[in-house]
């Protein structure tokens, strides 16, 4: 399902129109790309069904681009992908608008164009929002309304950048989904977080699920953390949170005299039961 963008914004609140006049031609080598473009992976199928297009049609709707440092070189604000195929056509001009723009302006018209597009992943959306906030010193609320967002919107979308490596190039991969991102981002300790993403990519959990997990991970941590009666000592909490981490599920382990005790697995459906069973080399049947 496609996200809710709630763009209130468009290109044309956000292009200036005070400088430029009409569309011109122009050799597209002579555009460089835009270096505030946030969006880093296109599809080479779409792309190509856009030459095939571009091909037979031209392209149709201009480009738009500002002066560049030299003469007669232009730097492209936005249409990256029509600037793309109209170079793998072989076209020798395409049509132009040019505009004067600023750096941040050109990163905000390579933003909201992707978003309305629904052409970024979660992870390029987050970096874009990062790149506003660090290199132009804008607050959430301040890019929320250049972009058309809700301020809790872009706070949630910038969290996923304090996920590790691991995770955020399994999100950029499709392994997870930004929901499963989000869900993970409730664990905020790190080897428990990568344990449960571990076991969302290795059992296929739903968003769903994977809240779920997260919500019984963190309630067994909390009552871990409250004094036990009879004092449990360091080495038993211990032990307990490494065969939690193991099994992926509420452990509990009481210890005794004579080294007897008991250790308690719990699970909280047929799925996760089966789950913990292979996981231990338990045969099924």
């Amino acid at each position: 399902m496609s996200k809710q963008r709630g763009l209130g914004r468009g290109l044309a609140a956000l292009i200036p129109t005070t400088t430029g006049g009409g569309v011109e031609e122009v050799d597209p080598d002579l555009i460089v790309p835009n270096p505030h473009q946030p969006r880093a992976a296109f599809s080479e199928e779409s792309l190509q069904e856009l030459v095939e297009s571009v091909r037979e049609h031209g392209v149709i709707q201009p480009l738009i681009v500002s002066a560049g440092d030299s003469p007669g070189v232009y730097q492209l604000i936005a249409g990256e992908r029509r600037l793309r195929a109209a170079k793998l056509a072989g076209l020798a001009r395409v049509p132009v608008v040019v505009k004067d723009v600023s750096d941040r302006e050109l990163l905000e018209i390579a933003l909201v164009e992707n978003l309305q597009r629904e052409d970024l992943n979660a992870l390029e959306e987050a970096q874009a929002y990062r790149r506003l906030a660090d290199d132009f010193g804008l607050t959430q609320e301040a890019i929320a309304s250049r972009v058309g967002r809700s301020r809790t919107a872009v706070a949630n979308s910038m969290r996923l950048l304090s996920l590790s490596d691991e995770m955020k190039s399994s999100l950029s991969a499709g392994e997870i989904s930004e929901g499963h991102a989000r869900a993970l981002l409730g664990l905020d300790v790190e080897p428990t977080r990568r344990e449960a993403w571990r076991q969302v990519v290795d059992r296929g959990l739903t968003v769903r699920q994977t809240e779920e997990l997260v919500r019984h991970w963190s309630k067994a941590r909390q009552t871990a953390a409250r004094p036990q009666p009879g004092g449990r000592s360091p080495e038993t909490a211990s032990l307990e949170d490494r065969l939690r981490a193991a099994l992926g599920t509420k452990v509990e382990l009481q210890r005794g005299a004579k080294g007897r005790g008991r250790l308690v697995v719990h699970f909280y459906s047929d799925e996760e039961l089966e789950a913990l069973l292979r996981r231990m080399d338990v045969p099924l049947e």
